[in-house]
């Protein structure tokens, strides 16, 4: 069971003037950017058909996964780019202040108004 995917961004180009990150170039709805203080928990929750990928642009954040009895937990740093899967409750969890990309393939917000997030348990 795929629980999450570590992602590549599509590429960086780095000189004397600093570093462009093109993420993606196609595929997702929603973009967000989240700024988050240290020793801060967000998520504890899931997405039923929404894909939902984040891009740390500094700072770390601790991650947990679970989907039935699966479960994972791993860390993230500064230029990590990450996918948590439909149906996998995640939980945040922020040892120091960080700032990261936020990325949907499906929007989390239907027209009808209807939301695509839904409390889950680690």
């Amino acid at each position: 069971m795929e629980l999450y995917n570590v992602l590549k961004p599509d590429f960086n180009f780095e000189d004397d003037r600093g570093l462009l990150c093109q993420l993606i170039h196609d595929g997702w709805k929603q973009t967000n950017v989240l700024v988050t203080k240290a020793n801060v928990v967000r998520g504890v929750h899931y997405h039923k058909i929404s894909k939902e990928a984040f891009y740390v642009i500094s700072g770390s954040v601790n991650v947990r996964f679970r989907k039935g009895d699966e479960t994972a937990s791993t860390h993230f740093n500064k230029g990590d780019f990450f996918m948590v899967m439909p149906g996998v409750v995640h939980e945040l969890s922020f040892p120091t202040d960080c700032v990261m990309v936020q990325l949907y393939d499906i929007p989390v917000e239907n027209e009808n108004g209807e939301k695509d997030i839904y409390v889950g348990e680690i």
